[in-house]
């Protein structure tokens, strides 16, 4: 599947609500209101002036995912706060997701991408490994994990 992206310029939440079933709102944030509240979702958790948020779509031009990004400890570094994507279009699309959210940090200037992921979703964990990420620290159950884009480039364009 090649899911290509559309920036969301205005802030709207809908489509995330939309695609989004109650039992995976603990999966992209386990500190979030079941069932899945826009309001708190602005407030709380994409509030930040400096969020960019992004829907995947598939090729019926279809909103499947979702990501968000934040600057990290400075405007070159954004971390990846928030990802989703629909049931029927994982299998096989963890490259093509992290390329997106690579394409979407390097639009916005960053050098280096940083993430948290729980250590238990092995899956992610993989995914991530195989982007290239490297591992930084682990704790309470937390892998935190970066790549640096600028490297990446450089090895992609060798």
């Amino acid at each position: 599947m090649a899911l290509t992206l559309r920036r969301n310029h205005d802030h709207d939440l809908a489509p995330l609500a939309e695609m989004l079933p109650d039992e995976d709102v603990p999966l992209i944030n386990p500190n979030a209101k079941v069932p899945f509240d826009e309001r708190e979702w602005h407030r709380k958790w994409l509030g930040d002036r400096d969020d960019v948020s992004f829907y995947l779509r598939d090729e019926a031009e279809q909103d499947v995912g979702f990501f968000a990004l934040r600057v990290g400890v400075g405007p070159e570094v954004r971390h990846l706060t928030y990802v989703y994507l629909v049931e029927d279009a994982r299998g096989g699309a963890a490259s093509d997701v992290t390329g997106r959210v690579e394409e979407a940090a390097r639009d916005l200037g960053a050098a280096v991408l940083t993430l948290k992921v729980e250590l238990d979703n092995v899956p992610a964990v993989r995914a991530y490994r195989s982007a290239g990420y490297e591992e930084l620290s682990r704790r309470n159950g937390m892998a935190t994990m970066q790549l640096e884009l600028d490297t990446r480039e450089c090895q992609l364009s060798i």
